[in-house]
């Protein structure tokens, strides 16, 4: 943390794609600076190349160094981790795009690991590519849970309008019903509960389980998966006093907008949820991996090779990622000294679980 403000670091993703776009654009604001410190991994020839073409744009205070551990207050620090001489194609997927975003995820997690940065968000990669590479993982959820050493974690798509957590993720959705067990629904029922109190503050939480089958399997006629394994889980966790309801039939669930009615909810596999996600919120999407020790966010969308280079990316979802960030970060905080015994009981209020207001968000336009 400097000078109290949390430094919040930022990887490039794939240079080619929109990931410079729109953390320029979602750090253009001067004001913004009063709010964190934020500290770029990638390169600063490239963060000049892409702001040349965006306009309507403050002028920028850059500040290139070798380690977040020499970031300064009130200014873009980049950590130029890149070769001098990369190259940018913007909206072509290349393997030198690829070695570039390896390296600025490397060298950001070594500097968390540090306690160099307080927070971690990602830009968009090209998981293709990147495995091509010699990249081990299908995407950052399963590198970040192998390099901090967990056992569970669940990407957590999370915005004003609803919180959707996943229980199978980057895997072919022929493979999901084999992948399906009454564990792992549970297992993913407890982070989830874990994370809507630590990481929300939102006290007793209540969480929708939807089905995998039409229908829900239609009393075992399309499948039998719900009666064999989700409803198990559900009572199981209802045990353990986790406020899990369903299974659900997915359409009449969101069609019905029942979602509001639960804290968060729980898919089956990876479209299931994030398809009606960003439907309902891709504006302001934010993709969180729940169960790290260090808080990881990441727009909801990809490198959009098709707008890169053109000043057309929408910066909400990145804006909306790295506010969440530092809630989810001070909410964490809070919590710990809480429980810990340092803060006074919490009341409940509107706001949040922890009796207390934070200013508000700046406005995303």
């Amino acid at each position: 943390m400097s000078n109290g403000k949390l430094i919040v670091g930022i990887t490039q993703g794939d240079g080619n794609g929109i990931g410079y776009e729109v953390i320029i654009k979602s750090l253009g604001d001067k004001r913004i600076l009063d709010s964190f410190t934020p500290v770029i991994y990638g390169s600063s020839k490239i963060f000049g190349f892409y702001k040349k073409l965006i306009h309507n744009i403050d002028p920028m205070d850059t500040y290139v160094i070798t380690s977040a551990k020499n970031a300064k207050p009130n200014k873009i620090n980049i950590v130029n981790c890149l070769p001098d001489n990369v190259f940018v194609e913007p909206g072509q997927s290349t393997p030198e795009s690829a070695k570039s975003a390896i390296k600025a995820l490397e060298c950001a997690v070594a500097d968390i690991k540090e306690g160099n940065i307080d927070v971690l968000v990602t830009a968009p990669i090209n998981k293709r590519a990147m495995v091509d590479e010699g990249f081990g993982y299908t995407g950052h959820t399963e590198y970040l849970q192998k390099e901090f050493g967990v056992k569970e974690i669940t990407m957590f798509m999370v915005s004003p309008q609803l919180k959707i957590g996943v229980v199978t993720g980057h895997i072919p959705l022929k493979d999901v019903s084999a992948s399906l067990t009454s564990e792992k629904i549970l297992d993913k029922l407890r982070l989830m509960k874990n994370s809507l109190i630590r990481d929300f503050g939102i006290d007793s939480p209540k969480i929708a389980v939807l089905g995998l089958n039409p229908h829900c399997g239609d009393g075992g006629l399309l499948g039998d998966e719900e009666q064999k394994i989700i409803l198990p889980a559900v009572k199981a966790a209802n045990d353990e006093n986790i406020l899990a309801f369903g299974p659900y039939s997915p359409d009449g669930f969101f069609g019905l907008q029942n979602y509001s009615r639960f804290d968060a909810t729980l898919a089956m596999y990876h479209d299931q949820g994030l398809a009606p996600f960003k439907a309902l919120s891709f504006e302001n999407g934010v993709n969180y991996t729940a169960g790290l020790p260090i808080v990881r966010t990441s727009p909801d969308h990809g490198t959009a090779y098709d707008m890169a280079g053109r000043d057309i990316a929408d910066p909400r979802s990145m804006m909306s990622s790295i506010f969440e960030a530092i809630d989810i970060y001070k909410n964490r905080k809070d919590y710990d000294d809480l429980v810990a015994g340092k803060m006074p009981e919490r009341t409940t209020d509107e706001n949040n679980g922890y009796g207390r207001t934070r200013p508000g968000r700046p406005q995303i336009a």
